[in-house]
């Protein structure tokens, strides 16, 4: 009898489209939607319960989160840029290989900037990955490849950046997830479990170990903590969420612009600060070096209790 090779499932299998839908059959019958997301093309996966995930190819970029309830976890900007160049704000942007504008590169690297391709996951995991190009050859001689694997449970999210070396020399990079999420009121917001660590505040550039066992956020508010063993419960009124992450993240980076800062930023409505907080797991201090044949992977875990 002749047997047929097993087909693996890639961003160009076959198809069955319904409208704008097109619905990639995965493994273990459970569908994987590539879909356009605000006019731009994305992925999406949503669990029986029915919690789901969107991300944008656009930067490997996560932009929706929501948990059975029906509660979407991340903050998305409405003003948020689709022109498949800039970068999306909102969500989940990755910063590689460079955080904010330590180095010579644009603004947090280019990997947000750019189109990533679908890999094959499972039942419960959309996988992304970018390679060097002649784009990024152009602005960052190095040979690499990146992974983006987001893995859903029900009121659960891990995302894992992975970043590997097949080149011939060694080259060292910084890198965050840069996660927005989304609060009722940012004035009812507390962030615990940061307590006794090394904080550099870089609004008023001091730097000291944060004495207050819960963050309260008044006007823009911008520190990067080292990072703590135990996870971070962000709490409010309508729930919390711990925040866990990879020994490999060293940094927690929080983040929100307040009024004032807010207003000067383009793609964001003027009262979005009351509705979005950073906490963003990091790995910016002391860059990573990464030798030929070698691989680092950093995830955040977002769980709803």
């Amino acid at each position: 009898m002749r047997r047929h090779p097993r087909r693996r499932l890639t961003a160009t299998a076959r198809t069955v489209r319904s409208g704008r839908l097109a619905v990639l059959r995965a493994p273990y019958n459970r569908p994987m939607s590539s879909i356009e997301f605000r006019g731009r093309p994305a992925l999406s996966l949503a669990l029986p319960a029915g919690d789901r995930i969107v991300v944008a190819l656009h930067g490997a970029q996560l932009v929706s989160w929501t948990t059975a309830d029906g509660v979407e976890r991340f903050y998305l900007s409405p003003d948020a840029l689709f022109d498949g160049h800039s970068a999306i704000r909102g969500g989940v942007p990755i910063c590689w290989p460079q955080f904010n504008q330590r180095g010579p590169l644009p603004k947090h690297g280019f990997a947000r900037h750019v189109a990533w391709q679908a890999e094959a996951g499972d039942a419960a995991s959309l996988v992304l990955s970018l390679r060097d190009s002649d784009a990024t050859l152009a602005i960052w001689p190095q040979a690499f490849h990146l992974q983006l694997t987001a893995t859903l449970a029900a009121r659960r999210l891990r995302i894992a950046l992975t970043a590997s070396n097949p080149g011939a020399v060694p080259w060292s990079f910084t890198a965050a997830l840069h996660s927005y999420l989304r609060v009722d009121d940012i004035a009812d917001v507390q962030l615990e479990g940061l307590q006794g660590a090394r904080r550099w505040d870089t609004v008023r550039d001091v730097k000291q170990v944060e004495a207050a066992p819960t963050l309260r956020f008044e006007g823009e508010f911008d520190s990067v903590f080292a990072a703590p063993a135990q996870p971070l419960r962000l709490v409010q009124p309508s729930g919390t969420i711990k925040v866990a992450h990879s020994a490999s993240c060293t940094e927690t980076v929080v983040w929100n612009p307040g009024v004032a800062l807010n207003a000067k930023l383009g793609d964001m409505p003027d009262d979005a600060y009351r509705h979005m907080l950073c906490v963003e797991a990091a790995r910016i201090d002391e860059a990573v070096p990464l030798a030929p044949g070698a691989q680092w992977t950093g995830w955040q875990q977002l769980t709803v209790i």
